[in-house]
């Protein structure tokens, strides 16, 4: 090769480097004008946006100026805000101690008695009263119950009778009863073995069930239903419904074979008092089978309807 030809060589080469140079040099410059541009347009709209806020974005760089400090202080793995160890305040806090009151039984027996009936009459055939009561002592799951009820028709006493009886509590709305029953009325005196449940079926029917075993092979069934409407928080209508039969005749007392008696009430009371109530209602009574034709043999009516008052209450 010519020395001219190396010259020229040469000179290309130069050239083509110059030229490289030059447009990175070029580039850098677009780039550094453009990070210009794009700071100032960051500068402006901070500028503009603290104006707008005031204060609030100095205090929330000041909040990240902290955030970063704890960053940087805290050793890996450890939460950002730790959970700080219970103490004794926090479990006295989260666990009250529960104060005794009306709503917790005390370690003694509770007692419990009400007169569901304590009512009077006047019609064509006499005036006349009539009762019924029952009674508890006891705790929640084992009570001592007492019942009673009767009544008086032109100065003598038609039926009484008593029952004393030890009830378990075999759910949180039923009881199973068993004890002894004496009946005063009418006649001679006659006690019974007496067993049974009540509570409260759904539909809140207060639901009672007894049988009664005595002397000579003499059985009783009786079964009551009572329900109570509130029509107001005071006014309350309580329907009842009870029945009563016989294994065995007992022409003494007036009671034939099967079903004997099915007596109905309607009674409408006020409570003046949660304790007191006073009301009014109406009565029949139906007798059934070989007891009406008992009653009849002695000349008495099978059937009798009376508007009865009264009062209920309980302490």
């Amino acid at each position: 090769m010519s020395a001219l030809h190396l010259k020229a060589l040469a000179l290309a080469l130069a050239a083509a480097a110059s030229g490289q140079l030059s447009a990175q040099e070029h580039g850098q410059h677009a780039n550094h004008a453009d990070h210009a541009d794009h700071a100032d347009h960051a500068t402006q709209a901070a500028h503009d946006t603290h104006g707008e806020h005031g204060g609030h974005d100095h205090a929330a760089h000041e909040g990240h100026a902290a955030h970063a400090s704890q960053e940087a202080e805290r050793a890996p793995g450890q939460p950002v805000t730790p959970i700080p160890a219970l103490t004794d305040a926090d479990r006295a806090a989260a666990f009250p101690q529960l104060r005794h009151h009306g709503m917790q039984h005390g370690s003694g027996p509770n007692a419990y008695l009400l007169f569901n009936r304590l009512e009077a009459w006047d019609n064509d055939r006499g005036s006349g009263q009539a009762w019924e009561a029952k009674g508890w002592l006891g705790g929640d799951t084992n009570r001592l119950w007492l019942r009673s009820e009767g009544e008086r028709s032109r100065g003598r006493t038609g039926k009484a009778n008593v029952e004393l009886l030890y009830g378990r509590s075999v759910s949180p709305w039923w009881d199973v009863l068993a004890g002894v029953r004496r009946d005063f009325a009418p006649g001679d005196s006659r006690d019974w073995l007496a067993v049974g449940v009540q509570g409260l079926a759904p539909y809140n029917l207060e639901v009672s069930a007894t049988v009664w075993l005595g002397e000579s092979g003499r059985s009783m069934l009786g079964v009551e239903v009572e329900h109570e409407l509130l029509l107001t928080n005071r006014l309350i209508l309580q329907p009842m419904l009870e029945a009563t039969a016989h294994g065995k005749a007992d022409p003494a007392r007036g009671t034939g074979t099967g079903l004997s008696t099915v007596e109905a009430g309607l009674r409408l009371r006020y409570e003046v008092d949660r304790r007191f109530a006073p009301y009014i209602g109406l009565a029949h009574e139906r007798a059934f089978g070989d007891t009406a034709d008992l009653r009849r043999a002695a000349g008495r009516s099978t059937r009798s309807t009376q508007v009865v008052a009264g009062i209920r209450f309980w302490f």
